[in-house]
């Protein structure tokens, strides 16, 4: 078998479709574990991230099937670019490489996709790449695919906060008028309703600078499997507890 084909070779057919009753209706994921989980096998890490676009392909296809509005995958950080330069070219192609093989689907099961972080750093074929998957999918009104590329938190309010500084200078808005709901606006999520459940792989229990904001409220599930190995069953999973949450935000 060559390293490049998937570690599970499952044919889809095995997962029997499930459909679970109050959903949530934005699914954020850290997809962590792709290093790791090739370095075990002795594998470059870069055959985990490549085996871990074809679970992306196979989450959202469940999540279309569950009726999710939104999935937001967290695919590359800000703090990513301290990786070694091979593997962030890989991960800079990967986009591509996503966009020729599975568009065609995403635009048939009506998908929509989208980007939250800084765009205009990206390479030149990265965004070239997005861009064109943005353009062919925006008139799509099914599930948002949301990826969460050169993102980070932090970075992020730190540019929102800049720029409620500059619009109350020039009198855009008034310092009395921000509250809450006025910051959310110039959030990378503003047309996004905040997550209802966040998902990580790989054992960690940590949020690395994700969505620190829109997280307030969400419901965590954590999973040692490393996102290479996550399938549509451990997805479900996670929706199955999400249903015995008591979402009390802050009340009784």
């Amino acid at each position: 078998m060559s390293k490049w084909m998937p570690f599970f070779n499952k044919n889809e057919k095995e997962i029997q479709t499930e459909k679970i009753d109050n959903v949530p209706n934005h699914v954020a994921i850290i997809m962590d574990g792709n290093g790791r989980w090739a370095s075990e096998r002795g594998l470059p890490r870069i055959a985990g991230h490549k085996e871990g676009m074809e679970v992306v392909r196979r989450i959202v296809k469940e999540a279309v099937e569950q009726n999710i509005k939104v999935l937001t995958l967290y695919a590359f950080s800000t703090e990513n670019w301290k990786r070694p330069k091979r593997e962030i070219d890989f991960l800079m192609r990967l986009p591509i490489e996503f966009s020729n093989k599975y568009l065609p689907e995403m635009i048939e099961n009506n998908v929509r996709i989208k980007t939250i972080g800084e765009f205009d750093s990206l390479p030149a074929h990265t965004k070239r790449s997005i861009s064109h998957a943005k353009e062919k999918t925006k008139q799509n009104d099914g599930l948002l695919l949301n990826f969460a590329l050169n993102y980070g938190s932090r970075d992020e309010i730190v540019r929102a906060t800049k720029q409620v500084i500059q619009d109350v200078h020039d009198g855009t808005i008034a310092e009395t008028d921000i509250d809450e709901a006025v910051i959310a606006k110039y959030l990378y999520t503003e047309d996004v309703p905040d997550p209802d459940l966040l998902i990580r792989t790989s054992g960690e229990h940590r949020l690395s600078n994700f969505l620190l904001w829109q997280l307030a409220y969400a419901e965590f599930w954590f999973t040692d499997v490393m996102w290479p190995d996550f399938n549509e069953q451990i997805f479900l999973d996670a929706l199955k507890d999400y249903q015995k949450r008591k979402r009390r935000y802050g009340g009784i």
